[in-house]
């Protein structure tokens, strides 16, 4: 007869589990883009963000024409720590995105989902932290009214689909706020900066590249373009041979893709405001690096995940790498799904892909640049010969580097160089 254990099923405090899960770490653009991950699972073609600024009551509503939910299946998203499982690729993760990135905007979180498409009526259902901390229990409200619950109706009278509205905006309006101009002012710029946010972590989605399902996205109804952070549709962009590699997780092992792309300098772009668009929101030297996609969805923009610097000369230099969930636990993936960890193993992998890739971005910024100074007449003797010496030292390094196997002994000679030949390597750019 097996052992029957005991046990107390301690239930924690709503108020106080509720209150601390405010600060997981969301700002408003990334919180909206949790919402659309929902919104993209359910099979939308179309989801649009609208900020409406009313005096002491504006709200937030994320639409969408995917597939609904029936009451029971409005309910399961509600808990905290929903049981519903996640197939594979599914942009959901740990069942708890909708509330935290909710709440760590708002008080007030309604669901209002319609899913048979002959019934106009929907599900209205509503979790209030002020009502929670009141009764202390994982209370949700049922068939709650309001101005942001009569424009979800309306949104939805024709088909069927989700809207998530957020009231009760006091991490984005304080009550001091709530009324006045600079309220206004505030929702406008956070408009800009999640439509600028969207048009990047969703590009592949609102494009339908790489095979996925295109998706119309919208904030405050004008239509996001996407924004790709390789230029592909640049003719100057070169893209590196991809590479793959495997990654070992759960006595399993995931394909993981590698893909480099050197971006053209500023006069090789088809137009300067192209070129003015594709520094991104954190403008050239800090938007080079790695471009992390979990199941196409951007995650990660930028840096080089402790592997070199950020340098003026490679600020060409992106490059993609793609994983599916299945490696969720080795990249270590957080639940405002905003950063990774790359596994050792892997970093280990990519090194020298990636110091190829920005030998060649150098050799792009130095070339352009030396074009640049001999259409300028020369001040200083030796100029020419200078930049002459830099194109040769960036030529070896590049020509070294593909037939390198031995990384570590290719960086010990150039250290060596530059340490015997100090101003030799100096005029060589090494």
């Amino acid at each position: 007869m097996a052992d029957e254990w005991q046990y107390f099923d301690v239930a924690p405090s709503a108020a106080r589990l509720t209150g601390s899960l405010r600060d997981i770490g969301y700002d408003f653009q990334t919180a909206v883009a949790d919402i659309v991950d929902n919104s993209i699972a359910a099979g939308a073609t179309r989801v649009d963000v609208g900020l409406r600024f009313e005096p002491n009551a504006s709200f937030v509503l994320i639409s969408d024409d995917g597939c609904g939910m029936r009451p029971a299946d409005v309910l399961e998203a509600l808990r905290f720590g929903s049981r519903r499982g996640y197939a594979r690729n599914e942009l959901g993760r740990f069942g708890l995105g909708l509330k935290t990135a909710s709440f760590s905007q708002c008080r007030r979180l309604t669901v209002v989902s319609r899913h048979t498409p002959t019934r106009s009526t929907g599900t209205v259902r509503t979790i209030d932290l002020d009502f929670i901390e009141r009764c202390d229990a994982w209370a949700v409200l049922a068939d709650e009214s309001g101005r942001a619950v009569d424009r979800a109706r309306e949104i939805l009278r024709d088909g069927p689909g989700t809207v998530v509205a957020w009231e009760k905006l006091d991490r984005v309006l304080p009550n001091r706020f709530a009324e006045s101009g600079w309220g206004r002012r505030r929702l406008d710029s956070l408009a800009r900066r999640t439509a600028e946010h969207l048009g990047m972590v969703f590009h592949r989605f609102i494009s339908g590249s790489h095979g996925v399902s295109p998706v119309t996205i919208s904030v405050n109804d004008e239509k996001l373009e996407p924004w790709d952070p390789f230029a592909t549709a640049e003719a100057a962009t070169v893209a590196l041979e991809p590479e793959i590699f495997e990654v070992e997780v759960g006595g399993s092992s995931s394909d993981v893709l590698f893909r480099g792309y050197v971006l053209p300098p500023r006069d090789r772009f088809s137009t300067a405001e192209q070129f003015e668009r594709m520094s991104g929101p954190l403008k050239w030297n800090r938007q080079q690096g790695l471009y992390i996609y979990r199941a196409d969805r951007l995650v990660q923009y930028g840096g080089w995940n402790g592997m070199r610097g950020i340098d003026e000369h490679t600020k060409l230099a992106r490059a993609s790498i793609d994983f599916d969930t299945d490696l969720d636990e080795a990249f270590q993936i957080n639940v405002a799904k905003m950063s990774v960890v790359l596994p050792a193993a892997l970093k280990h992998m990519v090194e020298r892909p990636v110091h190829e890739l920005c030998m060649r971005a150098d050799s792009a910024y130095r070339q352009a640049n030396s074009t640049t100074a001999e259409r300028k007449p020369s001040t200083k003797s030796g100029t020419a010969d200078g930049v002459g010496l830099r194109e040769i030292g960036v030529a070896i390094k590049a020509a070294l580097m593909e037939g390198a196997n031995d990384l570590p002994a290719f960086r010990t000679a150039l250290a060596v160089l530059r340490d015997r030949n100090p101003d030799l390597a100096a005029r060589l750019g090494i």
